[in-house]
């Protein structure tokens, strides 16, 4: 196994890791794909890694898909009605038609007067209303009323809201709708300014010739420049407007690339791809290979990952980072493999970004319940938010497995493969949750082909600590009965076996000890008397005398142990040296990937008792490391009857300790219902999905809370004329409309009210959706948001 010297600093070597499910290659190929952050990946061909790390991931709020994430625009206030609006229109070109025809009839007095004011009086006729005398004072009146016409133009789309029709009714349609509007707009903008419908021709050419003097109209050429000027001149607002110039440039390929624009860098400045913190480093060598590596489409997004943690790890220990040097100029992308020498998983059915541990779940919906700035968002999870557990709560079908669990153990393999993760997934026989070649380990508890079996203890050799986290499996459900007591008597019998034996009891044994058989205690007294072990003697005996006693947990324990000393199972949970268990105490050092097949529909007793198991045995191993470098991730696909008063406290622990735990129920009435306050207050991401009751979306609206919102009620008065002539009027208005003269009285309140109601919840999520609350493990908090799975 080439681990190129980064895993085995922990202390561990090849021994501890239990036997893969499936032999690992001696030495894999590097691959020739790109990888696929996204589907499909960001470009094509050799630099698709590069241009994913280029990409930028701005630091956004808990749960926001960082990848190329763009924010969305601020957010406008609610604008008049299209209805208003085109009214609007039509009255201020109305009325600027009026205007400009009143003007050009000479119904408008004193009209002149400015124009006079600042021309030689000889220029006009006397009078008030005296028109131009010369040519001078007729054209003097032209470019005047070519101005005149430009701000009656500019007032007329200022009161109308010109811009607010084009921008909803035409730029809002989006390419090549707005091109092709813009466009028409142009053609009859020219036809209008060559028919002199529209003054600007000719005030043009008085203005230049005023300037540069008539004699320049004498070349034909030089008039046919300033004519194309003029009609370019037309044409450049409708280019502006329609984004002629963009349309065209994406027409012609120049805007094919759909990747988020990079931010332009410093000429000098190392780009991502290039390996800036390699390089400051003074490791030019090694950060020239993986740029060559990465542009020649060598590595893939775990590569890449992979390798920036085991340099990470590597400065807090810089006589490594010598032996990481060296394995990097040799194998390159291949540099700090994976234990299992894998790369890759074989197939993937999400979205990730390994640069920051997220998986996308969907986006936030367009829902006037989500906040403005997270409306059509990615929706993300990664380690900072599972190290706080997440219960996720729905009925069958609800797309639990498929959205959720599987994505989220997809994007812990991966990491696991990157070094900086393990992961340990419980499914039914028969699930989903991904192929045997995605996982390290594979333990089929009741099929004889399986490579493992289950060690019960989880690899301790603490006769008080076993029998505590066994205890807590067989009887954990039983309200009426006190574990601890559960487990002094596991503790009383574990020890004197341990004692003679070396190993703990198999579930046969230890089924006999529990129902008091005379042989195997007797056996067990008689070693324990002959190997001098008094005190393991004396624990043996206060047991012997407390069997059958008032609440003697021993007859319950013996009931639960039978669950397990069944035929299908008899190849399982054996102890001594020809067993081959799976422990849990592997997940300490190694990043792997480990997945447990129950036989739900065959023995589903004995599925929930080694589910509960599981969950005891990982929050006490989660907790008990020395190395917390790895983030452990648990994920249980059905939780039903699992969860106990002490694994609740157990997982309410983990967050402190770089793990967590992802929990589903199809209602939460599969726990106790003296833990529902605690397993909802101890997870720090709550889900609910599509089709849960009533009583469920009432305790995710007391876990969710209240917010202020303001609230607009209106209330219509009817409206009392004193004046005849007044009732009149109303009194035809209410005849042609049937209805009677009223006025609102508007009140604006801001009241509490609960951010998802328990009705909402229950009624009003469509199916495909879940809301999702996040907490992050630095108390960064999201409110629930209501999110599109897949989307």
């Amino acid at each position: 196994m080439d681990t190129e010297g980064t895993y085995d600093a922990r202390g561990t070597g090849a021994d501890r890791v239990p036997r893969p499910a499936g032999p690992p290659p001696a030495a894999p190929p590097p691959p020739t794909y790109a990888p696929h952050p996204r589907r499909p990946p960001t470009g094509t061909g050799e630099d698709a890694v590069g241009e994913w790390l280029r990409t930028p991931r701005p630091v956004r709020e808990p749960g926001v898909w960082r990848y190329g994430h763009t924010p969305r625009p601020p957010e406008k206030p609610e604008g008049v009605s299209d209805r208003s609006l085109l009214v609007g229109v039509l009255i201020s070109v109305l009325s600027g038609l009026l205007l400009w025809s009143l003007w050009r009839n000479g119904y408008i007095p004193y009209r002149l007067v400015p124009l006079k004011l600042f021309t030689p009086g000889d220029w006009w006729y006397a009078g008030t209303f005296g028109g131009p005398r010369t040519i001078e004072g007729a054209d003097a009146l032209t470019v005047y009323e070519a101005v005149l016409f430009g701000l009656l133009v500019y007032g007329c789309g200022r009161l109308g809201n010109w811009t607010e029709l084009f921008r909803r009714h035409v730029a809002g349609r989006g390419q090549p709708f707005l091109a092709l509007a813009t466009a028409a707009g142009g053609a009859l903008a020219e036809l209008l300014v060559w028919k002199d419908g529209v003054p600007v021709v000719r005030p043009v050419l008085i203005l230049v010739a005023s300037v540069a003097g008539g004699e320049i109209y004498q070349s034909q050429a030089v008039v046919n420049v300033i004519y194309t000027l003029i009609a370019l001149a037309v044409l450049w607002p409708f280019a502006r407007l329609g984004r002629w110039r963009r349309l065209l440039a994406d027409r012609f390929g120049r805007g094919a690339a759909t990747a988020p624009r990079v931010p332009d860098a410093p000429p000098d400045a190392p780009t991502p791809d290039q390996w800036p913190e390699l390089r400051a480093a003074g490791r030019t060598d090694a950060a020239e290979a993986l740029t060559a590596a990465v542009r020649a489409g060598r590595m893939n997004d775990v590569d890449v990952a992979r390798v920036r943690h085991a340099w990470t790890v590597g400065r807090a220990r810089p006589e490594r980072l010598d032996a990481l040097d060296e394995a990097v100029l040799r194998a390159g992308g291949a540099a700090a493999l994976h234990p299992s020498g894998a790369r890759d998983l074989p197939f993937r059915t999400a979205r990730h970004d390994l640069l920051t541990g997220q998986v996308r779940l969907g986006s936030c919906a367009e829902d006037p319940r989500n906040p403005y700035a997270r409306r059509g968002s990615g929706i993300a999870l990664e380690p900072a938010l599972l190290g706080t557990s997440l219960l996720a709560v729905g009925p069958p079908g609800a797309g639990k497995s498929a959205r959720l669990v599987r994505p989220v153990v997809e994007s812990l393999a991966l990491q696991a493969l990157a070094g900086r993760a393990a992961v340990l997934a419980v499914q039914g026989a028969g699930g989903e949750l991904g192929p045997d070649d995605a996982f390290d380990v594979v333990v089929r508890i009741g099929d004889p082909a399986s490579v493992h079996d289950f060690d019960l203890y989880g690899g301790t050799t603490d006769p008080d600590e076993a029998a505590s986290v066994l205890a807590e499996g067989l009887v954990g459900d039983v309200t009426h009965l006190d574990s601890r007591r559960a487990a002094t008597v596991l503790a009383q019998l574990l020890g004197p076996y341990r004692a003679v034996h070396g190993h703990f009891p198999g579930v046969s044994a230890l089924r006999e000890l529990l129902d008091g058989d005379l042989t195997a205690v007797g056996t067990l007294r008689e070693a324990l008397a002959a190997g001098g072990h008094q005190a393991m003697l004396r624990e043996l005996e206060a047991r012997t005398r407390q069997k059958g006693g008032a609440g003697d947990p021993g007859p319950v324990l013996a009931d639960r142990i039978a669950l397990l000393d069944r035929p299908a199972f008899a190849p399982f949970f054996t102890t001594g040296e020809e067993a081959r268990p799976f422990s849990l105490r592997s997940l300490e050092h190694l990043p792997l990937r480990v997945r447990i097949d129950l036989p739900e529909r065959a023995h589903a007793e004995a599925s929930r008792l080694l589910t509960r198991l599981v969950l005891a045995q990982f929050t006490t191993v989660a907790a008990a490391r020395a190395d917390r470098s790895l983030f452990l991730c648990l994920v249980l696909d059905d939780a039903t009857h699992t969860v106990t008063a002490e694994t609740v406290r157990g997982v309410r622990r983990l967050r402190s300790v770089n793990a967590g735990a992802v929990l589903t129920l199809r209602t939460v009435d599969d726990v106790p219902e003296g833990l529902h306050t605690a397993l909802l207050g101890a997870v720090g991401c709550c889900m609910a999905f599509s089709g849960v009751t009533t009583w469920d979306g009432k305790r995710f609206a007391e876990v969710w809370g209240k917010e202020w919102v303001e609230t607009r009620e209106v209330a219509q008065h009817a409206v009392f004329a004193d004046q005849p002539f007044t009732r009149a009027l109303h009194g035809l208005r209410k005849l042609v409309t049937g209805k009677a003269v009223t006025r609102d009285a508007v009140t604006v309140r801001r009241v509490e009210r609960e951010r998802w109601s328990a009705s909402e919840l229950a009624y009003q999520l469509p199916a495909g959706h879940a809301v999702l609350s996040l907490t992050t493990v630095d108390g960064e908090h999201a409110p629930p948001l209501l999110v599109e799975l897949g989307g």
